[in-house]
């Protein structure tokens, strides 16, 4: 008998071991699935060949992650609309605002002018200026711009100040570069990656997610494709299924509930009651927070129905269950890479042909489902992750999350 008792312990050990394993498994962006794997089909439309916003033809994405010692949780995300010099050939662009709590550098020359003349990059809100003086250099330095005396710098943003030091404004020309250099036309790397490493949604890990739709030929083919930043709050909803409630984290939980929530003013803890006034934007239970959505498509489009196509891309927002609250920044960015549609700022005439207003219902249903999807797989591949002070936001629990696709008839 007692040489059953280190056969016992290696069997315990070997147990353990394997459970660490598929733990391990179940935390790596690389081995978790995205919403197609657990059945999770949004809407109707079929996705492009790599359902990502590099179905679109020409668009190239890049991403430097910085997960550096204890608090260091941030990086970059950079999507090109071509592979081009962007200054000398613009695109067609527009920018929608849901709720405008956010720094979006360069959106108003966007709106003025109907184009964008560099890649747009994601990051965290304090890394925006770094960002963008990088950015610069990157497009002072491309061969012909050498005589260009102002550029409109894109830079959107999310706050990741949950997991991260932010104060420390880690993201710089070196990471900047490395997401331009290593952009391209494949697979879009997910979850708590790029610009989305450190952020949060619904309560969950969030990060970069991304999909694709293609309209009928009929309708004429043309491909939408979406990139989300997902960082902000509300009642978690897949496919109808109302994942957030019955997870039990979800907006106004507490004060529904009538408990007792936290409230921090400066560095004095409060303890509200249910009759007393809530400073909502400080309660555990909040939905603050912002995101970043780009969409991209190859139909020739103007800049007044790329912001007509922008707008829906709330809509797909809204049907995974976010408000759009007060302190959330929620920002879409469309462009169009249909090579007719290039802008030469040199051009005293243009002469070009776009899609009629009557053309655009197929592509505005593209944009709602590649949007709602987007946002999805950001959830399901972002990790658990440990950032600042210790704080860890888990990740959306796949097991109970199918369990309760399946209860609700979201997924077979």
């Amino acid at each position: 008998m007692r040489c059953a008792a280190p056969k016992l312990l290696s069997v315990l050990l070997a147990s353990v071991l394997a459970c660490a394993h598929v733990q391990a498994l179940a935390n790596d962006n690389d081995n978790r699935p995205r919403a197609r794997d657990i059945g999770l089909i949004s809407g109707v439309l079929p996705p492009g060949k790599l359902n990502a916003i590099t179905d679109v033809n020409g668009v190239l994405v890049g991403q430097t992650t910085l997960n550096k010692g204890d608090d260091i949780r941030t990086g970059v995300t950079a999507i090109l609309p071509h592979a081009g010099n962007l200054f000398k050939e613009k695109v067609a662009a527009a920018v929608h605002v849901g709720n405008g709590f956010g720094k979006l550098m360069g959106s108003t020359q966007i709106s003025e002018l109907g184009e964008i003349e560099t890649p747009i990059l994601l990051t965290g809100t304090l890394n925006v200026p770094r960002v963008a003086d990088a950015l610069l250099d990157w497009m002072l330095a491309l061969p012909g711009n050498e005589d260009v005396r102002s550029i409109n710098a894109v830079v959107g943003e999310t706050n990741d100040g949950q997991l991260n030091d932010l104060r420390g404004r880690h993201v710089g020309q070196e990471q900047v570069f490395a997401a331009l250099k290593s952009a391209s036309n494949g697979p879009v790397e997910e979850g708590a990656v790029g610009a989305g490493t450190g952020t949060e949604a619904f309560g969950f890990k969030g990060g970069i997610g991304t999909s694709s739709r293609i309209v009928p030929e009929s309708a004429g083919g043309y491909t939408v494709g979406v990139l989300v930043q997902t960082n902000f709050g509300g009642v978690l909803t897949m496919n109808g299924a109302p994942v957030g409630k019955e997870l039990g984290r979800y907006y106004l939980k507490e004060a529904l509930e009538g408990k007792k929530v936290s409230a921090h003013a400066g560095n004095s803890a409060l303890m509200l009651t249910q009759n007393d006034p809530i400073q909502l934007d400080h309660v555990s239970d909040r939905a603050d927070g912002s995101i970043m959505m780009i969409v991209a498509t190859d139909a020739p489009l103007g800049s007044r129905n790329l912001e007509r196509l922008a707008k829906r891309a709330m809509l797909g927002l809204a049907r995974t269950g976010s408000p759009a609250t007060n302190g959330s920044g929620d920002y879409v960015i469309a462009f169009s890479t249909a090579p007719e549609g290039r802008i030469n700022s040199s051009d005293a005439i243009r002469e070009t042909k776009v899609l009629g207003n009557n053309a655009m219902s197929p592509l505005f249903l593209a944009t709602v489902e590649a949007t709602e999807e987007a946002i999805y797989n950001s959830l399901l591949k972002a990790k658990t992750t440990t950032g600042r002070d210790g704080r860890v936001v888990e990740a959306l629990p796949i097991d109970k999350t199918v369990d309760i696709l399946k209860k609700y008839g979201a997924i077979k």
